[in-house]
């Protein structure tokens, strides 16, 4: 059923479509939630689904996880036949898991964020939409905060359960080096904060190219060397290195946890002083040299499993600072500058 306003417009009951069927087809969303929903409907819903279709594969791989250990236990043993038998049988499962977990984020980024406002700019649909009664305000916060809001849900619970399948596992499997192997980036809140700042810098990326295509080629680029930054960079930093200091003519090497991950090694004085690992190795009088330096142990520096959560949440805190400030670059320049 249609009514007339008094400047003499049609209009149905819920403004689009016929009366009575429009309410039900928004359901719980209504105005431009509504509309940002319908534009992007396609890919939102397969994110959807995706996450999904993950966290109920991560669970079925858990039963078997789980099964294998109840079976074995967790610890790897002397001769490592353990962690062989669980790793010829799990590797390849967790490796793409892993991957799956790592390219969320910058599919995300791309596919998501670059065309968010950029599709709209290229289409003249933002112009149209902000002269109208809408304003860029309820605009902007519409266009980010549904979109966004469905990355974090999706994220968060991939995160979540894939989390809750590999942590008991941890030492057992291929990818034992949480810090550069993979899980570090793959589990707790870094994928979350991660899929924040890809997917902010490719709305912001996107806005100001104005174009879908160079868009998501820009942040295809960003994503690479923000990739090679935050390993190269910024991982590393995240926690305090322990150190293990063992005689230099020691045939054991050092004793370290299982679920270690070794960083670095050095030689060192009795007093603590560092040298780097290959100091007086290539000297003919090796031994003298040593000796005028003072040089009495090596020292092996690395990261203790119980480090991990700790550093996640630093480097979280870290991307998640950096997603608000993009943001807000974005919402600052839709309210100043033409669209």
């Amino acid at each position: 059923m249609s009514t007339t306003d008094t400047s003499g417009r049609t209009a149905t009951a819920e403004g689009d479509g016929p009366a009575g069927t429009a309410g039900g087809r928004r359901g719980l969303l209504h105005g431009l939630p509504w509309l940002i929903w319908r534009r992007h409907r396609t890919l939102l819903r397969t994110a959807l689904l995706a996450t999904v279709a993950g966290c109920a594969a991560f669970a079925y791989q858990r039963i078997g996880v789980q099964d294998f250990l109840h079976t074995h236990g967790t610890s790897p043993g002397l001769d490592g036949r353990l962690a062989t038998a669980f790793q010829g049988k799990y590797s390849a499962t967790f490796d793409s898991d892993i991957a799956f977990m790592q390219y969320l984020p910058v599919l995300l980024g791309i596919f998501l964020g670059a065309p968010l406002i950029a599709g709209e700019q290229e289409h003249g649909t933002v112009k149209l939409v902000t002269t109208q009664s809408v304003g860029r305000s309820r605009w902007i916060a519409a266009t980010l905060g549904l979109p966004l809001a469905v990355a974090v849900l999706c994220t968060t619970l991939l995160s979540a359960v894939f989390t809750w399948l590999w942590a008991p596992a941890h030492k057992l499997i291929a990818t034992g080096d949480w810090l550069a192997g993979g899980p570090f980036d793959s589990t707790g809140p870094v994928p979350v904060a991660m899929t924040l700042l890809l997917t902010s810098c490719g709305i912001a990326l996107g806005m100001l190219i104005k174009r879908v295509v160079p868009a998501m080629a820009a942040t295809a680029v960003l994503t690479v060397v923000a990739g090679v930054v935050w390993a190269e960079q910024v991982r590393p930093r995240l926690g305090t290195l322990r150190s293990v200091s063992y005689p230099y003519d020691s045939d054991s090497g050092p004793r370290l946890p299982v679920d270690a991950v070794r960083v670095d090694d050095w030689v060192s004085t009795a007093d603590g002083k560092l040298y780097g690992f290959g100091t007086c190795v290539h000297s003919d009088g090796a031994e003298a040299c040593r000796a005028k330096l003072g040089i009495v142990n090596r020292v092996t520096q690395y990261f203790d499993y119980g480090q991990l959560a700790g550093m996640q949440w630093r480097g979280a805190a870290l991307l998640l600072a950096l997603a608000a400030v993009v943001l807000a670059f974005v919402v600052w320049r839709a309210q100043r500058r033409p669209l």
